[in-house]
């Protein structure tokens, strides 16, 4: 199978028209559908249903993409390497993350790395969906408390607390220590909460362990929404420090306490089997200068 018609394919097919990829390639539209049509010769399949004004793959097309688009990603990767001498960010950088890192701090980590390494094309997707890195085409995701997979190696690269807050002039109640004496308090929460949730921290004065069952008087679906709910004094909320730590500075929330719990890791996790080349270093380099008294410099292990 020649690989520089498998990766006109792949350009074809990743882009969804040979324009497109003519455009992002700088390869000529003819060029690439002479080394398709040279490509499905070879094979004996039609891979590209070419229409007037679309283009679609056909099944065989599609499993071929899906079987290819890896290994040809891992020997642009390893050119990379060996003409650049792993020295120059460049290419393109897919990251996922989980949404309420994303919006409150990835993208100026984002807008300053496109600064400083104007040759990479970086997309930063956020969801809380859990990808997968060689199906979904990520070269990094970022994960909350990671659990232990082969595949994947990274850097722990922050660590979070979970905090109670609520707005300065909600009452905070008095601390209880026995469970038979926990205190009722009216609460934001996200909405798939356990019905039976009950917040255990340690409070500002004194560190002392107390106790509160949150009554839900409104649920929502995301933390970027309970915060906003909070503000505005509808309920105290056990939120990620991460997510209140401008508000609590300012004085717009206050600290009831934080979690009992170990605080949460977040690792930025790659496949196993990939190089790690100059861009994904590049942009974990900006992820530790983006949280200086929270990183964890130097630890590269699977999360486990």
């Amino acid at each position: 199978m020649d690989l520089q018609a498998l990766t006109d394919f792949a350009l074809v097919a990743t882009h969804g028209g040979f324009g497109r990829a003519s455009r992002m390639s700088g390869r000529s539209k003819a060029t690439l559908s002479r080394r398709v049509a040279e490509l499905e010769r070879s094979l004996g399949v039609r891979l590209i249903e070419r229409g007037g004004q679309s283009l679609r793959l056909t099944d065989e097309g599609r499993a071929l993409h899906e079987r290819t688009r890896g290994p040809l990603a891992d020997i642009a990767e390893a050119g990379e390497v060996v003409t650049l001498g792993a020295s120059v960010p460049r290419g393109r950088l897919r990251v996922s993350a989980p949404l309420v890192l994303a919006h409150v701090a990835l993208a100026r980590v984002g807008a300053r790395f496109a600064l400083s390494c104007p040759e990479v094309q970086l997309e930063i997707v956020a969801e809380d969906r859990k990808v997968d890195p060689v199906d979904d085409g990520f070269d990094l995701v970022i994960r909350v408390d990671p659990s232990r997979d082969e595949r994947l190696v990274g850097r722990r690269v922050l660590d979070d607390q979970r905090v109670v807050v609520a707005h300065p002039e909600f009452a905070m109640p008095a601390p209880r220590f026995k469970d038979a004496d926990v205190p009722e308090v009216k609460a934001v929460l996200p909405s798939r909460t356990a019905p039976d949730l009950v917040w255990r921290y340690r409070t500002q004065q004194g560190g002392a362990e107390a106790a509160a069952r949150p009554v839900p008087a409104l649920r929502l679906s995301s933390l970027l929404m309970v915060r906003e709910a909070v503000l505005m004094g509808v309920g105290a909320a056990l939120l990620p420090r991460l997510l209140v730590a401008d508000d609590l500075e300012a004085g717009r929330l206050a600290l009831w306490g934080v979690d009992t719990r170990p605080a949460v890791e977040i690792w930025a996790l790659r496949n196993s089997r990939r190089l790690v080349g100059a861009k994904v270093r590049a942009f974990l380099d900006a992820l530790e200068e983006a949280f200086p008294h929270r990183v964890f410099a130097n630890a590269t292990a699977k999360p486990d």
